[in-house]
This record gives C-alpha cells, structure tokens and sequence, in this order.
C-alpha cells in the first residue's frame, strides 16, 4: 500500500468515526435536535431537495457565480503576479499590501459593490474575486521565485522564445505553489460568494439556507450546507487530483 493511499484510509476512518459519533449522539438526545440533526437526516434532506427540483435555479446561480469568480481570480491573480514580479519597485509596494491583505474582511465592499452595480449576480462575481485573486498573486510570486536562474539561464543558451521559455521552463517549475493559490481562490470564491448571498441576495443556495434558517427549518439547513460542502470538497479533490498527476507527469517527463 502506497503512502498517499494509506494516509486516505485513515482521513476516511477519521471522517466515518466522527459522523458516527455524532450520529449516536443526535439519536441519544446528548445533542438537542434543536441544534444539530443526524447526519442520516441531513443526507436524506439533501437528497429530498437536490432530487425534487426545486432548488435547480439557486444551484445553478450559485455555481455559475462561483465558477466565473473562480476563473477570473485566477487570470486576474496570475497576470498582475506575474506583472508585479518583474518590477522589483512595484514588489516592495505589493508585498506589505498583500501580507495584511486578508486581515482586512472583503465582505465589508459588498455593500458599496451592490450600490455601484446593483442587485444580482455582479457584485457577487466581484466580491469573489476580491477574495480568491490575492491568493492567486501570492502563489504566482512565490512560484516565480522559486524558478532556479539556472533554467532560465539554460533558457537563453538554447534561445528559447519568451513563449517557450513560459511555457517549458517556468510554469512547470512554479506549478506546484500556482496550484495552491488556485485551491485557496476557489475555497475563498465560494466562501465570498455563498456569503454575499446570505445577506442581500434573493436567489442561490446562500439564500436559501438562510431562509431555512430564519424559518426554523433545520432540516432543510443542514441538508443544503451538506450538499454545498460536498460539492467543494469535491471541487478541491478535483484540483488536488489534477495536481498530482501534473506533478507527476513532470517528475517522469
């Protein structure tokens, strides 16, 4: 048995151990059916309002936002990284503005967002990309300083164009680092977005757990802050899947 593969067992055994106690918790009383449901029941009320329809426009506003602000995060995080990684000036002004960047809540511009681009998915898109494209940059700078001068240098010898220099010698070597900036913009794109959503907005499954909420429904909350969860840990284990194999693909090649 591989050592990633073992490590997965026990993450599995750790989670299987943990719902099964708060099962056998909820189903004793030791936990007030007020507070927390059983897992069994939240499984079950996902699966009742996923399956029903109901929910099918709040899903896909909610996942079509997150993915737009995913995606710009990334280009825009990339591109100004990569900008301000070759002015050393700009870098020294960056660097202290990005290191206190998140002690600063970004859900506080959204109401200033909605009164500049109103009601509905904009403000939305980017408050997201406000929280995911400093991650991006952080991760692209790091990357780029990881890049040895010697690969560069053999880049020069061999004179490789600006373009295949990126792309043979540089992304394969920043790519580790770039794909922990790409999982940190799409957890802190989800976080912003479903966030923006359980305040002012009147659609998305943000909405709709906080209506579940104010209206006592526990049931209904936890079977939607159940299914948000497992589509983004699935979306993480999507990326960090993608990453092994890239890692992998570049240790053999």
């Amino acid at each position: 048995m591989t050592r990633r593969r073992a490590v997965l067992l026990v993450r599995i055994a750790v989670l299987a151990g943990l719902t099964a106690t708060l099962e056998i918790c909820c189903r004793t009383g030791l936990i007030d059916p007020l507070i927390v449901i059983p897992p069994s029941e939240m499984v079950a009320s996902m699966i009742d309002r996923v399956g029903s329809g109901e929910l099918d426009e709040s899903i896909v506003n909610t996942f079509s936002t997150i993915a737009l602000a995913f995606v710009l995060a990334i280009g825009c995080g990339t591109l100004v990284g990569a900008l301000v990684h070759r002015s050393s000036r700009l870098r020294d002004v960056v660097d202290p503005l990005l290191a206190s960047y998140y002690s600063v809540p970004t859900f506080i511009f959204y109401p200033l967002l909605v009164a500049l681009l109103g009601l509905g998915k904009a403000p939305l898109v980017v408050l997201g990309v406000l929280s995911g494209a400093p991650a991006v940059m952080i991760s692209t700078l790091s990357g780029l300083d990881s890049v040895s001068p010697v690969l560069l240098k053999l880049a020069r010898v061999h004179r490789l164009s600006p373009a295949r220099t990126l792309w043979w010698i540089v992304l394969p070597a920043a790519l580790p680092r770039l794909f922990s900036g790409f999982k940190l913009a799409l957890s802190y794109a989800l976080i912003g977005v479903i966030a923006g959503e359980f305040i002012l907005s009147g659609t998305g499954l943000g909405f709709a757990i906080s209506f579940a909420y104010q209206s006592f429904d526990n049931r209904a909350m936890y079977g939607l802050m159940l299914f948000v969860l497992l589509i983004a840990v699935t979306a993480n284990g999507i990326l960090y899947v993608w990453e092994g194999r890239l890692a992998r693909r570049r240790s053999t090649g």
